[in-house]
C-alpha cells in the first residue's frame, strides 16, 4: 500500500513552529516511502477562521520546499479537501452509525450540561456527559425531531475494559475505557468536530500514517472505536512530541508566540528554519548538523522520534540561519539582505553599499539584524564601553599604536583595503604590539566595539576623514 500522510492545519492566521514541525514530519514520512503528501483544511471552527489564512499555508508550505501532491490547489480524486465542503459526507456517516447502533442523537440543552457540570465542580470530579440520551427510544428521538428540537450525535463509547493504542513513538498506550466520554460527532449545526470529521477523511483519503502532537494520545481510543465500528483499518499513529517555548510552556499563536512567517518577515531562511526544526524531536543516526530536504527525505526514520518534549531556542535557531546565510553566493546573499537593509544610503554609491553587505555576511545571524550591526557606519556618535575605555588605559603601549597608526594613514596617497592592511603591519613592526594590543585599540577608537570584520575593510568602509577624527 502506496504510504499516504495529511497536513490538516486549521484557517486561523500565521502557521506556528510546532505546527510547522508536525508538516516537516508528515512529508518526510510520505516522501521516504515515496509516497503522497495531502493537505486538508479543517475549517469547521468557522468561529476562529481567519480571512486569508489558507493563502498563509500555502505560502509557508511552498516557501520550506514541501510539496503538495493533493489538496485544495490541487485537487485528486478525494476532493473537496475543505472540510466545510465536506458537510454531507460527514451527515452520511453520521447516521449509519446512529443505524449501526454506534452513535445516538442528544438532545440535551445547554443548561442541562450546565448543572451537570456545576455537580461535578462540587463534587471535584472531571465533567463527563452521563450518556442519558443514549436510553431514549427510537419513537422518542423520531418525535423530538419531528417537534424541530436541536440534537448533536454522540458516540457511544464501552463503558468497561481497556482500549489500547498502538504508536510508533509511544508503543502500546493503554487507556480504560471507562474514561472516554460519548463525544460529539456532529453539531447543533451540522458540522463536525474535530475528532470526528478526521476519522472520516483520513479514512476515504486513504492516509496511511497520522502524525500528530501527543497531547492527541488520549484521545485516539476514540478514533480506533470509529474505525472498528465502519470496519475499517486504522492508520499508522505516531504521536509527537510538544515543542515548548523558553517560559516551558507549549509553543502557541494563542500564547503570541512565533509563527513561521514572523521569522521569515526577520530575515530567517525557510532552508535554516525546516533544518532546525526536523531536529527538534528527531535525531538521525549522525552527527551532521546541516541538511538539505533531500537529505532529510533520504534518511528519515520515524523510528526516531524522540519521546521527550523539544525546548525551541531562538539562538540555537540563528545558529543555524547564521550558517545558511554563509553558504549562500555573494549574489544571493545581496538579494536576500536588500530587503532587510533599511537604512539611509542615498548619498553613498552602489559599490559602497554592496561591500558594507557583503563584509557583514559572516556576522549576521538573521535578516534585520544587518541594521543593528552597521549602524556605526551611519553614526559619528560613537560610545564606548566603560570595559573598553578600561582597556584602552590599561597597557602603556596603547597610545603609541593609536598615534602612529592615525600617523601613518594621514601619510596614505590613496584609501583602499590593501594600503590600510599595510599601514596595519608597518604599526606592528615600528611598536612592536601585537593580535589584542594591535588590532583591538585602533578598532574600539574607531568603532567602539571590539569585535568585527576583517579591520582594513571596516575602516575602509567608515572612511578616511572619519576613522582620523576618531583616532583623534
Amino acid at each position: 500500500m502506496k504510504t499516504r500522510t495529511r497536513f490538516a492545519p486549521s484557517p486561523t492566521g500565521f502557521m506556528h513552529i510546532g505546527n510547522l514541525r508536525t508538516a516537516i514530519f508528515e512529508y518526510l514520512v510520505a516522501k521516504h516511502e515515496g509516497g503522497d503528501f495531502l493537505l486538508r483544511v479543517e475549517d469547521t471552527d468557522q468561529a476562529r477562521k481567519v480571512e486569508g489564512a489558507i493563502d498563509f499555508i500555502y505560502k509557508t508550505l511552498e516557501l520550506c520546499n514541501i510539496k503538495i501532491d493533493e489538496g485544495p490547489n490541487n485537487e485528486g480524486e478525494c476532493g473537496p479537501y475543505i472540510q466545510s465542503e465536506r458537510i454531507d459526507i460527514y451527515k452520511e456517516y453520521a447516521d449509519k452509525l446512529v443505524e449501526m447502533g454506534h452513535a445516538y442523537p442528544c438532545f440535551c440543552s445547554e443548561e442541562t450540561l450546565e448543572a451537570m457540570r456545576k455537580k461535578a465542580d462540587e463534587k471535584h470530579v472531571p465533567f463527563m456527559y452521563d450518556g442519558r440520551c443514549s436510553h431514549l427510544s427510537k419513537d422518542e428521538i423520531k418525535r423530538r425531531i419531528d417537534a424541530g428540537e436541536k440534537y448533536v450525535i454522540r458516540q457511544k463509547m464501552p463503558k468497561d475494559g481497556v482500549s489500547v493504542v498502538k504508536d510508533v513513538v509511544y508503543g502500546n498506550v493503554k487507556v480504560e475505557n471507562s474514561v472516554l466520554e460519548d463525544q460529539i460527532l456532529l453539531k447543533s449545526d451540522g458540522y463536525p468536530t474535530y475528532n470526528y470529521a478526521n476519522v472520516i477523511d483520513d479514512h476515504l483519503m486513504g492516509i496511511t500514517h497520522v502524525i500528530r502532537g501527543n497531547e492527541y494520545l488520549s484521545q485516539t481510543p476514540k478514533y480506533n472505536l470509529l474505525y472498528e465500528a465502519f470496519g475499517w483499518e486504522a492508520p499508522v499513529y505516531i504521536h509527537v512530541p510538544m515543542v515548548l517555548g523558553e517560559d516551558g510552556n507549549k509553543l502557541s499563536k494563542r500564547n503570541g508566540d512565533a509563527s513561521f512567517m514572523d521569522l521569515y518577515e526577520e530575515g530567517y531562511l525557510p532552508e535554516a528554519i525546516v533544518n532546525y526544526l526536523v531536529l527538534l524531536g528527531w535525531s538521525p543516526d549522525t552527527n551532521q548538523e546541516i541538511w538539505t530536504m533531500d537529505e532529510l527525505i533520504a534518511k528519515f526514520d520515524m523510528n526516531r522520534i524522540s519521546k521527550s518534549p523539544s525546548s525551541y531556542d531562538i539562538k540555537k535557531l540563528r545558529w543555524f540561519n547564521a550558517k545558511y546565510i554563509r553558504n549562500l553566493s555573494d549574489e544571493d546573499y545581496l538579494k536576500f539582505i536588500r530587503p532587510f537593509f533599511t537604512l539611509d544610503v542615498s548619498s553613498k554609491e552602489e559599490e559602497w553599499v554592496n561591500k558594507l553587505l557583503l563584509t557583514y555576511k559572516d556576522h549576521i545571524s538573521y535578516g534585520k539584524e544587518i541594521n543593528d550591526i552597521v549602524s556605526i557606519f551611519f553614526n559619528d556618535d560613537i560610545k564606548i564601553s566603560k570595559e573598553n575605555k578600561e582597556f584602552l588605559e590599561s597597557d602603556e603601549l596603547i597610545p603609541v599604536v593609536i598615534k602612529t597608526f592615525h600617523d601613518e594613514l594621514e601619510k596614505l596617497p590613496s584609501w583602499d583595503i590593501e594600503s590600510i592592511a599595510e599601514v596595519i603591519n608597518i604599526v606592528k613592526e615600528k611598536t612592536g604590539a601585537k593580535g589584542k594590543l594591535l588590532y583591538m585599540p585602533i578598532r574600539i577608537k574607531v568603532s567602539g566595539v571590539e569585535h568585527g570584520p576583517e579591520l582594513p575593510d571596516e575602516l575602509y568602509l567608515i572612511g578616511r576623514e572619519n576613522v582620523l577624527n576618531r583616532l583623534k
